[in-house]
């Protein structure tokens, strides 16, 4: 259930930070984790297993007005480049990036206002395509790779990367809304998972943990640690929550590009060595899991599902490293 297992050997220190060798303090646990993934139940729905998610039909891509500054792979539908390494904004860039991240957070909010059961995930996408335009702003994803739509929107087992299609939500539907956008040229990034209507205990629970371990993530975000202490804090109140951290997509830098350096896990990897340094930006996005942290990816080439058809949530913020710690960028 754990990668730790994987990346751990019986005599490494454990991965919980306890100083214990690994051997002598989580290695049962996780075995036996590996072999049950259900943990006690509250309430008899506390792992759900939703019919599952069918892909429905995909519109067009939607036509962002020639005004609005197009990020590069805009018209080639390709990436940005090699060039992955990211640069300390000097204090006129920091202060665009702040607006940047603003706006991209007043256009997540309307997106998850339109949330609601019998919307499609498709007019979720022309929610927020609407918003960034009204700010001025490109949608980031849309034909980065050749991503078709504006948004990302993933529901209930889809980790992450959910293109919008005309299938509606469902009351008791989990959902995640993911919004970039691209403004003055600079990125800015954040996530939301929210219910649909009514939802379980089960459900609600996932949400709440999802969100307490971005919180966790930031507060161990500071200068003096270790980008692997941000996955350390997240895995560990995963773990005692009885959830798993999703493994195949990390955080990342953020700014003048889409993607930088530096790769963010959300779980604990003790050959990230990287230290925390101030003028970093980049985003941290747990995704947490109820079942097993594996995943596969649909024949679109973007739709991560559990390996399980368990419910996944996530939450994401772009944050600046400081002096003193983290300052999220993504927030009104």
């Amino acid at each position: 259930m754990f990668n730790n297992m994987n990346k751990l050997g019986r005599n490494d220190p454990c991965w919980c930070g306890s100083g214990k060798k690994y051997k002598k303090c989580h290695l049962g646990k996780d075995n036996d984790r590996e072999l049950c993934s259900e943990a006690p139940v509250d309430d008899g729905s506390f792992y759900v297993v939703s019919p599952s998610i069918k892909k429905g039909n995909v519109t067009p891509m939607r036509v962002v007005p020639v005004n609005i500054p197009h990020p590069i792979y805009a018209t080639t539908g390709k990436g940005e480049g090699k060039g992955r390494k990211q640069t300390i904004l000097n204090d006129a860039e920091l202060a665009i990036m702040r607006e940047t991240c603003r706006a991209a957070r007043r256009v997540l909010e309307k997106g998850l206002a339109a949330v609601k059961p019998g919307i499609t995930t498709d007019e979720i996408d022309l929610v927020v395509h609407e918003a960034c335009i009204a700010e001025g702003a490109y949608p980031s994803p849309l034909n980065y790779h050749g991503f078709p739509k504006s948004v990302c929107v993933s529901v209930n087992e889809v980790i992450c990367h959910g293109i919008p299609d005309d299938s509606p939500l469902r009351e008791g539907d989990i959902v995640n809304v993911d919004v970039t956008i691209y403004l003055n040229g600079f990125h800015g990034d954040c996530s939301e998972t929210v219910a649909v209507g009514a939802i379980n205990n089960g459900s609600q629970a996932l949400i709440d943990t999802t969100r307490e371990c971005l919180n966790i993530g930031i507060s161990a975000a500071k200068p003096g640690n270790r980008i692997r202490d941000i996955g350390r804090a997240i895995q560990v109140h995963a773990h005692n929550h009885g959830y798993s951290v999703v493994q195949a997509y990390c955080g990342h830098g953020i700014g003048k590009t889409f993607h930088a350096d530096p790769v963010i896990p959300h779980f604990y990897d003790r050959k990230e060595r990287g230290k925390i340094k101030p003028g970093m930006i980049f985003t941290i996005e747990p995704m947490i899991s109820m079942g097993e942290w594996d995943h596969k990816v649909w024949d679109d080439g973007w739709t991560a599902v559990t390996i399980d058809n368990k419910r996944s949530a996530q939450f994401e913020n772009t944050i600046l490293i400081t002096e003193d710690g983290a300052e999220i960028l993504t927030k009104l």
